[in-house]
């Protein structure tokens, strides 16, 4: 099924397009009392690029998201999304984003069909959009046999793809996801590859994964952050040639 896409009044433009990176984090910082979840963590991810966001557990990838999507104000720093400011431009960068956060919450009296409906309405969809955009996330994330069953009540593989069609539904031209995969077993974990390589041929992916075959399957830039600090940024090909070097690289560099 053929993606549609939202009519131009429905997506903001995105603010001088062929200067601006699609995601930027500039000096994004976040202290919980004395401890220090991430420090003047930097980066951008230019249009149409797919970038691996890695690091070990508690090295402050999921803060470093929440912030580079609003969810979660930094003690410092800046976040853009398509040159919109995260917090100055919020409407609009939100537009511009869908967001798969790990274990995500959702609606668990909902069923995925009535999740969807809410998610278009409070973005301001219109009826059209709406039909056609939940058409195609039923079909791409394998709703169909789960779409009138309540959220609450579905293993944790099909919540995910719940998941991942609300981040997709409107559309967006950026999408940042954390543990896309997660839950899933071998034959999902394939089709949500497929998805996601299907959606970087149009949009910019940032994409947070332990797994690192992943990572080789699907991005070309490799950013690394451990201890709140980012220590490696680079194309994938530079970096390590084949996931046994991956492996040794980032234990190497974060152990």
């Amino acid at each position: 099924m053929n993606s549609v896409t939202n009519s131009a009044s429905d997506q903001p433009a995105v603010k001088n397009a062929d200067a601006q990176a699609m995601i930027s984090a500039q000096g994004l910082t976040k202290y919980y009392g004395e401890f220090i979840a991430a420090t003047d963590v930097s980066f951008s991810v230019s249009r149409g690029q797919v970038a691996a966001f890695l690091g070990p557990n508690g090295a402050g990838k999921s803060t470093t998201m929440k912030m580079l999507t609003g969810f979660l104000s930094p003690t410092r720093g800046r976040a853009s999304i398509g040159g919109y400011d995260v917090f100055e431009d919020r409407l609009e960068a939100a537009q511009m984003l869908g967001y798969l956060p790990e274990n995500g919450p959702l609606y668990a009296e909902m069923t995925p069909k009535a999740m969807m409906k809410y998610c278009a309405r409070i973005r301001g969809m219109s009826a059209g959009d709406t039909a056609a955009r939940i058409d195609y996330v039923v079909d791409r994330c394998s709703l169909g046999t789960v779409w009138e069953k309540p959220v609450g009540k579905l293993s944790k593989g099909f919540r995910q793809r719940v998941g991942m069609a609300q981040a997709i539904l409107h559309d967006p031209e950026v999408l940042i996801l954390d543990e896309p995969t997660s839950g899933l077993d071998p034959n999902q974990t394939h089709q949500a590859r497929e998805l996601i390589l299907s959606l970087a041929e149009s949009k910019t992916i940032l994409l947070s994964t332990h797994i690192l075959a992943e990572v080789q399957a699907m991005c070309s830039r490799l950013i690394l952050i451990n201890n709140g600090r980012v220590i490696l940024d680079g194309p994938i090909e530079e970096l390590a040639n084949g996931v046994t070097e991956l492996e040794d690289r980032f234990r190497e560099l974060t152990a």
